[in-house]
């Protein structure tokens, strides 16, 4: 089984609000800092994103891509990877918990497995650039639209 790397983040809104944002593909060139193209090619029957191309930069990982999304509830959505160019895996989830006062506990995990060989430690480090990047992105959009 492939290693993954997860992090976590407290996040001063309510959990329908941080998961807005999440769900917002459009606007994740504005906030995530490495997806600089995203594009939501299906939905499911209830309107949310099922299938999204992205192109994402994360320095050394480069890759034009698409990704399958399952929504558990309205608080965990997952995806796995569907097509790339470069990427043999690219899996990972939101998991958002409600705090007390109003606040969001998000949990972030990805699992990150490119074609070309590379160190663990690389990969590894890359799927740490993109998640602290990715949490930190996510805490000061949500912030900044919710206050």
């Amino acid at each position: 089984m492939a290693e993954h790397t997860s992090s976590s983040i407290t996040i001063e809104a309510a959990p329908a609000d941080v998961m807005a944002v999440i769900a917002d593909f459009a606007r994740y060139p504005e906030w995530t800092g490495e997806v600089k193209e995203a594009e939501v090619l299906a939905t499911d029957a209830e309107g949310r994103a099922a299938k999204v191309r992205l192109l994402l930069d994360a320095g050394a990982i480069k890759d034009d891509h698409t990704l399958a999304y399952s929504w558990k509830g309205s608080d965990e959505v997952s995806w796995t990877l569907d097509k790339s160019q470069m990427l043999r895996q690219l899996d990972g989830s939101y998991r958002l918990a409600a705090l007390p006062g109003g606040r969001t506990e998000v949990t972030y995990q990805l699992t990150v497995d490119v074609k070309i060989p590379m160190l663990g430690m690389i990969k590894r480090k890359a799927e740490k650039v993109i998640i602290d990047r990715a949490l930190a992105g996510l805490k000061k959009r949500v912030e900044a639209t919710s206050s």
